[in-house]
């Protein structure tokens, strides 16, 4: 595995959990020197204990070079970052170029060289003719191999797969691919075997078009807001229709992480340059990115107009629960906003604080959601963790600055109820709902 990053870790660490014999590959010397004395680089929920009885039962191991390992292996996988390039948003794939090389000087036997990363369409056609110009003598083939994880149950996801698509031009190299997925059998993970593009293009397809679902409640959250409806039930109504699904049909700030951002710029540049323009796609990202600025005027609307010199706690900062992953994180563009209005800006995040206070230094972070909100005017939440789906809302209150005004409660993720919170004293706003829209009868089932 080529990559000790988010996708390459997680998914070497479960396929030597399968039972086969792993790798890790990653030419920073630091990281390795963590993982091999059990830190992790990354969190994600159980990836400690299961990188850590893999590495006792002897299948996994981590090392910064890949000679040895790459001579030894059937399959060799690249899981190196592909992020947007600088200017045009197309993905930068000279990580993934220069593994090719490395691993050409490398093979030893017949191999198959497997992209894991996310690349654009054509991207294996030059990994190959990269390993055949430098090591023409080489036994190999290339496969696509696109990973579906989502950050916070990337293990489950690995393990019991919605589906494995691999795209694979030989049969030989089917046959491999094959193996190593043969441990999921027994859970009937459908494999699907395609061309090399087709395999490379459907996972930025299904990025898109999820991209897409979740920007498309977005802005029927605005139109709800704008005509008195409720958001929540709208989505219930249309989700219940099997042809749509309910998944990713929740409103909130925007999407961000890894994944969405990049893959919807890099898709769009593909089209573009293959002269077929994905305009819904394009459309997609213009929205997404407006809709992250526009929060924090959403914030300053529901604290009076304005924050100058006001204190605004923000609960949550990475872009979803159960990550450190603050890439693209719609908290990025709110802190940024908030800021810029003269808000003196307080934050605590479960996990995220290490890799925000790189990105936000001047933000003021606090050890636990009540000494966040203590003296605020307002309360964000932006990220919703389970720890913040059952706060303590007298205490959160008696904690708040104690002026006239009832502190405010702006709930970008719909997690608690308007009346509820009204109740507990406070000026409530969510997202694309009427603050007194809940429980009637419209949303009730009968």
């Amino acid at each position: 595995m080529i990559g000790a990053g988010y996708v390459g870790l997680v998914s070497g660490a479960c396929l030597a959990d399968f039972g086969h014999t792993v790798v890790c590959i990653d030419r920073d010397p630091d990281k390795i020197a963590s993982l091999n004395a059990g830190r992790m680089p990354i969190y994600e929920p159980g990836l400690d204990v299961l990188v850590a009885e893999n590495v006792r039962q002897g299948r996994l191991a981590f090392r910064s070079t890949m000679r040895e390992a790459v001579a030894e292996a059937d399959a060799v996988f690249i899981a190196v970052g592909t992020p947007s390039r600088r200017g045009d948003g197309f993905a930068d794939l000279s990580y993934v170029y220069a593994a090719a090389r490395e691993i050409a000087g490398a093979l030893s036997g017949f191999t198959v060289v497997v992209t894991k990363s996310t690349v654009p369409v054509g991207t294996g056609d030059e990994v190959e003719r990269i390993i055949r110009e430098t090591n023409p003598g080489a036994q190999f083939a290339v496969a696509s191999n696109p990973e579906f994880l989502r950050e916070g149950a990337a293990i489950a996801d690995f393990k019991r797969p919605d589906r494995i698509v691999v795209g694979a031009e030989e049969a030989s190299a089917e046959a491999v691919m094959r193996e190593v997925y043969r441990p999921l059998y027994l859970n009937q993970a459908p494999v699907m075997v395609t061309s090399r593009r087709t395999a490379e293009l459907t996972k930025y397809a299904a990025n898109a078009f999820l991209a897409a679902k979740i920007t498309f409640i977005n802005e029927v959250a605005d139109l709800c807001e704008a005509v008195g409806a409720d958001v929540q039930a709208v989505a219930r109504g249309i989700g219940l229709d099997n042809r749509i699904g309910s998944k990713f049909l929740h409103a909130g700030p925007g999407y961000g992480g890894s994944c969405f951002p990049k893959d919807t710029l890099a898709l769009v540049k593909t089209a573009q340059d293959a002269g077929t323009p994905l305009r819904l796609v394009e459309t997609v990202v213009a929205v997404n990115d407006q809709r992250k600025r526009a929060m924090a005027r959403k914030v300053i609307k529901a604290c009076g107009g304005s924050v100058r010199g006001r204190t605004v706690a923000l609960l949550g900062l990475t872009f979803k629960p159960n990550t450190d992953d603050m890439r693209d994180a719609p908290s990025l563009a709110i802190v940024a906003g908030l800021q810029d209005a003269g808000a003196v800006v307080r934050a605590y995040d479960p996990e995220g604080m290490e890799q925000a206070r790189a990105l936000m230094p001047a933000v003021d972070y606090a050890e636990n959601a009540y000494a966040c909100a203590e003296g605020a005017d307002a309360v964000v939440i932006v990220t919703e963790w389970n720890a913040f789906r059952a706060l303590d809302l007298d205490r959160l209150r008696q904690v708040m600055s104690s002026g006239e005004a009832a502190p405010v409660l702006i709930d970008l993720r719909n997690i608690y109820d308007p009346v509820s919170a009204t109740q507990h004293g406070f000026t409530y706003c969510g997202v694309g709902r009427s603050n007194f829209d809940s429980g009637k009868a419209g949303d009730r089932q009968l």
